[in-house]
């Protein structure tokens, strides 16, 4: 398989297997959205780690395949491709990139779907479709304004530079730069801690969060206000103010 779905601690790790590069192909992505709906229905899977291997995490798009390809097969397959990645961004649980060697193209726009990365100090990011007189289709375009704001958004789009990890983490590409030995350590106790908090409410944040920048304020107030509220009902919440009365703040149990 090209895409595994590995599950321990609570953590689900989504690795990408397809020697030397994880070129990411119709059957990876298809592969990439399959696992990444078992891991929003599973239960023992309460944060979820992406990973390519200690070398690479995805170099982009196979481009062989796609050179193959005419207007009309693209236009049948962009769907296609897209909802592979939404997929991911949609999981509804703590979602971490441990990001190694070259994330480009579609690695990066992998990437982009996460909630938190963290990158190699070696690790190379960018958008490079402009390079081959495209623009990035598997949401690039949108997540990537989203994350670092349209300018420089447009700096690496338009250009199809590449930049290492520490640019990325100025620009806000990535949250942490750690050394390249440690980057599944990291991501993967990034995840262990948050799959031990209140996984209705962590969705709840994700939810209000992501809802609130794709669309207006007053939605988002919405969506956060039906949330906070119904927040009320769970076990989670009578658990953590039980336990902030009893014992003072950030001793709660929730598993």
């Amino acid at each position: 398989m090209t895409v595994n779905l590995e599950v321990a601690e609570g953590v689900g790790t989504l690795r990408l297997d397809r020697p030397p590069m994880n070129a990411l192909d119709v059957a990876t992505q298809d592969r990439l959205k399959e696992l990444a709906e078992e891991a929003t229905r599973r239960d023992d899977v309460r944060a979820v780690v992406i990973y390519g291997g200690e070398k690479v995490f995805a170099a982009g798009a196979d481009i062989k395949e796609m050179q193959a390809m005419d207007h009309t097969a693209m236009v049948l397959r962009a769907r296609g491709l897209q909802e592979s990645f939404t997929a991911v961004a949609r999981i509804p649980k703590p979602v971490v990139a441990a990001v190694t060697g070259y994330a480009l193209g579609g690695g990066c726009e992998l990437a982009l779907c996460a909630d938190f990365r963290i990158a190699a100090d070696n690790a190379k990011l960018g958008q490079p479709e402009i390079l081959l007189g495209l623009i990035p289709g598997a949401g690039g375009t949108q997540r990537l304004a989203r994350l670092i704001g349209p300018s420089k958004a447009k700096d690496l789009i338009f250009t199809g530079r590449m930049v290492k990890a520490d640019e990325a983490r100025e620009l806000g590409l990535v949250d942490r730069v750690v050394a390249a030995d440690q980057v599944y350590a990291e991501a993967h106790a990034w995840a262990a801690k948050l799959a031990q908090g209140p996984a209705i409410a962590l969705r709840a944040a994700k939810e209000s969060i992501d809802t609130g920048l794709e669309t207006d304020i007053e939605t988002g107030l919405a969506v956060e206000r039906g949330w906070f509220a119904g927040l009320f009902a769970t076990e989670d919440r009578e658990r953590g103010m039980r336990s902030f009365v009893e014992e003072g703040p950030g001793k709660a149990k929730f598993l």
